[in-house]
């Protein structure tokens, strides 16, 4: 054979033999690789196996934890020591494995394990992604059989580390050679958490149907297994839980059908809705205001990473936001003014709700909050649950403004107008006429809402500038939410708690930082395993933020907000009072809102009647009223309460306001005199058809006057202002009164 650069193998220089010395080496060093690769191989099956039998053989079933039963999950004030409540009531009555109806066994099996008849107990494709995720820095979770998960509940914890998961395999393997698959099962529907409170399948049973589990039929048994892969996103007991439920039930029904346990007629039938859920004796863990407080730590500890089996039996120590004083005057604040409310318009107290939140400024945690009088007859959280805003939405409107170049003495028309292109004409609570130009801090003052809605038409994309700062500041989209120059008005619907929040940010210099009720959490050894950590983030500019704040001070000192002057301490805040037009012409009230803040603490006060709260406020409206204004029950709940919570706090002063794009001083001292008639409320009697100016506006004590030279200066203007320019203004067009506009 010729090679190709020498010619024939012969005439190779080194000739054959270096050919064949060559071949021979590699072949040589290939076996000795393979030889080597196998041997490694091998020494590592070897390893395996040994650590396994190793692992196996010295492994032994440990006492049942002997805590289980009794490892409590305490929840604490911020003081760590006064007991808010507890989780952990465990409900439990044993069944042997004829006892516990088939229903009930198939459809845990189906659910959860369905190799659960077959398997060797463990599931070595679960452990396999389990480590991969220890290798990865994530947490060691799921991946486990029936029998897996029963070795981690009798016997074990739920720590999240691969020593955990593995010593969980030895004795799931173990315990499947050692006890039959019967018992381990029965074992299993024994011990599990289903949620409140109720250990194993007969206290579920009894908690969510109310009967004894040989009666529970194949929809009810359905839910059973549905409810126990997560206790809390699938209580049923929270409407808002419900789609979710729906969508694993249905998967639970279609395993059973693939099983042969159900026919598929039989699912399509079952899986049309959900079990009904009888009335059941409550547990009174939730009973009373608090109930909504403990609700609420629970979701949060879901949040953060915790599981059901954790927050009901791990033994943990939380410690909330929660500040006790100010949580007692919450509640009796609320439901002093509201039982004086009903009682005095000669109504039921319970269709008339109150709700409050208040959180830091700084920290953003929940000091206090009153979503009802008892969680257990009524689950719905007021201060979790979004209504119409009315004029406190008028907030967000000024921030927005001010962002978009405006100044508060820029001036809007105070008078009824109707703007470019809209056929409905824009009014004053009782059509009250203002004048042609009014300045944005008199409009905010007295709640104006012609005013806003010109500030709203004369921006760019108003309407989505006013939500995207509400937004940004706190408040979340929700409904009523709508793309139109009335939105200041406060269609727009959020609740009490995300209220308090989003005004925290602007006392806070702009700072937006979450709320949350959870502040630190201990395992039963006391180590600490969760520290809130809000992210802070900057929502608006700091001067706007002041200027925000200096508004909002007008409404207390001056305008329909000074209900609340009793506080001995600077105050800004907002009312409103949200009116809806009937079918019939009349109009009646749907919510009614004080929100405003001191330096330290931001408070939300809402008040809303009907099943729903959706019902008419003016039937509770206070003797010789004519509407249930926000700066009346809402405002003197909102200073009962914050009496207490500021208590002990030192008096701190607002910042100086910034006096943004301001880039002249007003023509007139009529401007800074402007007389204040409250338009969104009265204070005591309601107005006639066309009130008249009874008072007149004086800057309050300590305030910098425009061209005071200890006013803020941060771009040279003697007023003070800000180092963005002035927008330029668009002059009015197509207004049919004129005026008033820029």
């Amino acid at each position: 054979m010729a090679d190709p650069h020498w010619g024939p193998v012969e005439q190779h220089p080194r000739g054959a033999q270096t050919r064949r010395e060559t071949t021979g080496r590699g072949r040589r060093w290939a076996r000795a690789i393979f030889t080597t690769i196998g041997a490694l191989t091998l020494l590592g099956m070897i390893s395996a196996i040994a650590v396994v039998v190793y692992g196996y053989h010295t492994t032994q079933l440990p006492a049942a934890n002997a805590d289980f039963k009794t490892a409590t999950t305490f929840v604490y004030y911020n003081d760590g020591k006064s007991e808010l409540g507890s989780f952990a009531i465990q409900n439990r009555t044993p069944l042997t494995f004829d006892k516990i109806p088939e229903t009930v066994k198939q459809a845990a099996v189906a659910a959860e394990n369905r190799t659960f008849w077959t398997d060797q107990g463990i599931s070595i494709r679960g452990m396999i992604r389990a480590a991969w995720k220890i290798t990865r820095g994530g947490d060691v979770q799921g991946g486990s059989t029936i029998t897996q998960q029963y070795v981690k509940i009798l016997y074990l914890n739920s720590e999240r580390t691969m020593k955990r998961k593995f010593r969980e395999l030895f004795l799931a393997y173990k315990i499947s050679k050692e006890m039959t698959k019967e018992d381990i099962l029965a074992g299993y529907l024994n011990t599990i958490y289903y949620g409140h409170g109720a250990y194993g399948v007969q206290a579920a049973s009894k908690e969510y149907f109310d009967v004894d589990a040989k009666k529970l039929n194949v929809p009810q048994a359905a839910f059973l297994a549905t409810v126990v892969n997560n206790p809390s996103m699938y209580d049923p007991s929270e409407k808002e839980n419900r789609e979710r439920i729906l969508s694993r039930y249905r998967y639970v029904l279609h395993s059973m059908a693939e099983m042969g346990n159900i026919t598929p007629v039989d699912e399509a039938t079952y899986a049309k809705k959900l079990p009904k859920f009888p009335k059941t004796p409550a547990n009174q863990r939730y009973g009373g205001p608090k109930g909504f407080l403990l609700k609420m730590v629970e979701r949060e500890l879901g949040a953060a990473g915790f599981d059901s089996s954790q927050i009901s039996g791990g033994g943990l120590k939380v410690t909330t936001t929660f500040d006790k004083d100010a949580q007692a005057a919450a509640v009796d604040s609320a439901q002093k003014f509201t039982k004086q409310s009903a009682r005095a318009a000669g109504r039921r107290a319970s269709k008339l709700h109150a709700a409050l939140a208040s959180v830091d400024v700084n920290t953003g945690e929940v000091l206090a909050l009153y979503g009802g009088p008892d969680f257990v007859k009524n689950s719905r959280n007021w201060a979790t649950t979004p209504r119409p805003t009315a004029s406190t939405f008028k907030t967000y409107a000024l921030a927005a403004g001010l962002n978009d170049g405006f100044s508060l003495f820029d001036n809007f028309n105070g008078n009824t107008w109707t703007p470019p292109g809209d056929k409905n004409p824009v009014r004053n609570e009782f059509s009250h006429q203002y004048g042609q130009s009014v300045s944005l801090i008199k409009a905010t003052s007295d709640s104006i809402n012609t005013a806003f809605v010109d500030l709203t038409t004369q921006m760019d994309s108003g309407p989505r500038k006013i939500m995207k700062m509400a937004q940004a500041v706190g408040a979340p989209k929700g409904p009523g939410w709508d793309n139109n120059d009335r939105i200041p008005l406060g269609t727009a619907e959020v609740s009490p708690l995300s209220q308090a929040s989003a005004y925290a940010t602007f006392a806070n210099d702009g700072v937006a930082v979450p709320d949350h009720v959870i502040s630190e959490v201990r395992d039963r050894k006391g180590r600490i395993v969760y520290q809130a950590q809000p992210v802070k983030e900057r929502a608006v500019e700091e001067d706007i933020a002041h200027d925000v704040t200096y508004a909002l001070s007008s409404v207390v000192e001056q305008g329909t907000g000074r209900a609340v002057q009793t506080l001995d301490r600077p105050v800004a805040g907002k009312t409103g009072t949200k009116d809806r037009k009937n079918p019939d012409g009349t109009s009646d009230i749907v919510s009614a809102w004080f929100v405003a803040y001191t330096k330290q603490i931001s408070t939300a006060v809402m008040y809303v009647a009907g099943n729903d709260g959706n019902g008419d406020l003016d039937k509770y409206a206070r003797p010789g009223d004519s509407t249930f204004f926000g700066g009346t029950y809402p405002a003197l709940t909102w200073a009962s309460y914050m009496k207490t919570a500021t208590k002990g706090q030192p008096v701190k002063d607002f910042p100086k306001p910034a006096y943004v794009n301001r880039d002249e001083a007003p023509q007139s001292d009529q401007t800074m005199h402007e007389t204040l008639e409250p338009t969104d409320e009265p204070s005591t009697q309601a107005p006639t058809a066309e009130p008249q100016p009874t008072e007149t506006w004086s800057w309050p004590p300590n305030w910098p006057k425009p061209g005071d030279p200890s006013a803020t200066h941060t771009n040279g203007n003697p007023g003070g202002g800000s180092t963005k320019l002035p927008r330029q203004r668009r002059l009015p067009t197509g207004n049919p009164t004129g005026g008033g506009r820029g």
